[in-house]
């Protein structure tokens, strides 16, 4: 069973923490820290909780809290009702995966916090990841529709002159074109739904049938 998703609050207003920590608390996969109301607070907290994210106000008593974002080596999100552009520039160069202007409603914090959870998952592999999947988490996390990245299309391109005019399994597209299988596969089921590819079925002595790919021919 995957850990919950540790999230600990940093806001000086209590009320405004309490809800934001109970809007965490709801979100299935995510477990919500007692919030702090200080940097003092929370330079403790992530050092004895160790919380996977943080949802930090920009300014605090006690200090700034963008530059505790950039120095705490944890991913954050900046909660602020500061909405100039300069703020927001900061908090994104200080490393905060999300900006949310104060005051907005539990739902658009939600739906962050679940756009985090599915890219988290993404780039939880040992394995080097390829662009595509660069691409995709990002798109997840920022809320844009999956993008046609150059490197898909380039992918699928290899994939079409790895074929030529045989047919081939995934596994052996894989082989020929330098891919892992199951990206071979994504991509041999996408040129399949768009028409460029046919797919056929080899049936052996035992087992289930091969999936053979070839060029479709007009």
């Amino acid at each position: 069973m995957t850990d919950p998703i540790r999230v600990l609050v940093v806001d000086d207003d209590f009320r405004v923490a309490g809800l934001h920590r109970d809007v965490v608390a709801a979100r299935p996969g995510f477990s919500a820290l007692d919030p702090v109301h200080s940097l003092g607070a929370a330079r403790q907290a992530v050092r004895g909780q160790r919380p996977d994210l943080l949802l930090v106000d920009a300014f605090l008593p006690d200090g700034d809290g963008i530059e505790f974002v950039a120095g705490a080596d944890v991913d954050a999100f900046v909660l602020s009702a500061a909405t100039d552009a300069a703020t927001v520039r900061r908090a994104l160069r200080a490393g905060a995966f999300a900006y949310l202007a104060k005051p907005f409603e539990a739902r658009v914090l939600a739906d962050r916090l679940d756009r985090y959870a599915r890219m988290r998952n993404l780039l939880q592999s040992d394995r080097p990841l390829e662009q595509d999947q660069l691409d995709r988490a990002m798109s997840i996390l920022h809320g844009g529709a999956e993008p046609a990245s150059v490197s898909r299309s380039a992918t699928e391109q290899l994939i079409l002159e790895g074929l030529g005019d045989e047919e081939a399994s995934a596994a052996e597209i894989a082989d020929r074109v330098g891919i892992s299988r199951a990206t071979a596969q994504r991509h041999l089921a996408a040129l399949a739904t768009r028409g460029q590819v046919e797919v056929r079925l080899r049936y052996g002595s035992t087992g289930r049938p091969e999936h053979r790919y070839g060029v479709a021919r007009p």
